[in-house]
């Protein structure tokens, strides 16, 4: 499909509601600007109430930005009714039309821009064949299963040759496999395409598995945007450190820092550790660490006590205390390993470079 790539600029965005209960205003969005680059994969991730749906029915054209401008490509688009906007949206209920088949829900956009009818057909027998829905053309929507009546929701988005593609949660109604499946075939059909794609999800793992850059919202407002692992690995906040996979947080004193590299104490103890956010001797600071850049030891600096311990196949998982701080342990491919229960004591084995000051 031949399509001019065209990428999504937000300048200055921001959505204001009103507040049925209280009667006051709030920003459902607040002064966002976003660049997003043409022919890019980008995901807007965060917790409900974050923004993030709103700012994608900003970009649709179902809502109007109270401040700021869009533009798709160099057009600004504010102004633009949705069926004038070269984008199309797929929805999290797939929103299909149940009284028509597969073929007529997938034309239908077609249809109202009153494509030639041997067009619609060339184009739709096209799309169903890139979705993996050849032969299903008659069937009734009511006889799909999940996953294939959002094959057909993605052909009907894709089949008006959009140069956005916008997805509002589409695989929350799957169960958990079926979602890994289907956001995998989004991905290569993205990638096949080569269209711009902005996806809203709160699951990260699907944010990270999809995504070219994440951005992650909170409150209206962006906090972070990166790829997934400069989000993963480098977190500019607390809140994305959290959000983005599980982390824990240690409490410590910077000593001295120099160069990137700071030396922490820690329950007393001193390490030498990654200095991302440029802490200065004498600063409270908290230290991340992932729970699988860690792991137990009958030696080591940090004596903890073992308070879980459970096998969950692929990993031992552990929660130990250290001092009065839980910390969370995902131990990887522990056969053969020493296996340490709940009431002994062990040390805290990690790369000091894997983790860091926040």
């Amino acid at each position: 499909m031949e399509k001019q790539k065209k990428g999504v600029r937000l300048e200055h965005i921001s959505k204001i509601y009103t507040d049925p209960k209280t009667g006051k205003e709030f920003y459902a969005v607040q002064d966002t600007t976003l660049d997003i680059e043409p022919g890019s994969f980008v995901t807007l991730l965060g917790p409900s109430g974050c923004g993030k749906t709103t700012t994608l029915r900003m970009i649709a054209g179902f809502e109007s930005p109270d401040e700021g401008e869009i533009y798709l490509g160099d057009e600004a688009i504010n102004s633009l009714t949705p069926n004038k906007r070269d984008t199309a949206m797929v929805f999290q209920s797939y929103a299909l039309l149940p009284h028509y088949n597969v073929f007529d829900n997938v034309a239908y956009g077609l249809k109202i821009r009153k494509v030639p009818k041997d067009e619609i057909k060339e184009r739709v027998m096209n799309i169903l064949k890139l979705v993996e829905m050849e032969g299903m053309e008659s069937r009734m929507t009511n006889q799909l299963s999940g996953g294939q009546q959002q094959r057909v929701a993605l052909a009907r988005a894709l089949v008006i040759e959009p140069s956005v593609l916008l997805f509002d949660e589409p695989l929350s109604n799957l169960d958990a496999k079926l979602r890994v499946t289907m956001r995998t075939e989004i991905r290569k059909i993205q990638q096949k395409v080569g269209i711009t794609a902005i996806y809203v999800t709160h699951d990260q793992s699907e944010a990270m598995s999809i995504s070219d850059k994440i951005i992650i919202m909170s409150k209206g407002k962006v906090e972070q945007i990166g790829t997934p692992r400069e989000i993963y690995y480098h977190p500019s906040s607390k809140f994305v450190a959290d959000f983005i996979g599980e982390a824990n947080f240690l409490d410590a004193k910077v000593m001295s820092a120099s160069g990137g590299k700071a030396v922490i104490d820690v329950v007393g103890e001193q390490l030498e550790v990654n200095n991302f956010a440029d802490a200065k001797a004498g600063d409270n600071a908290t230290l991340v660490i992932r729970p699988e850049g860690v792991t137990l030891a009958e030696k080591g600096i940090l004596e903890v006590t073992v308070t879980l311990s459970t096998f969950m196949g692929a990993y031992q998982y552990y929660q130990v205390m250290l001092g009065d701080m839980e910390i969370q342990i995902t131990d990887y491919n522990p056969v053969n390993r020493r296996i340490y229960e709940v009431g002994e004591k062990a040390y805290l084995d990690f790369d000091p470079k894997g983790v860091y000051i926040l």
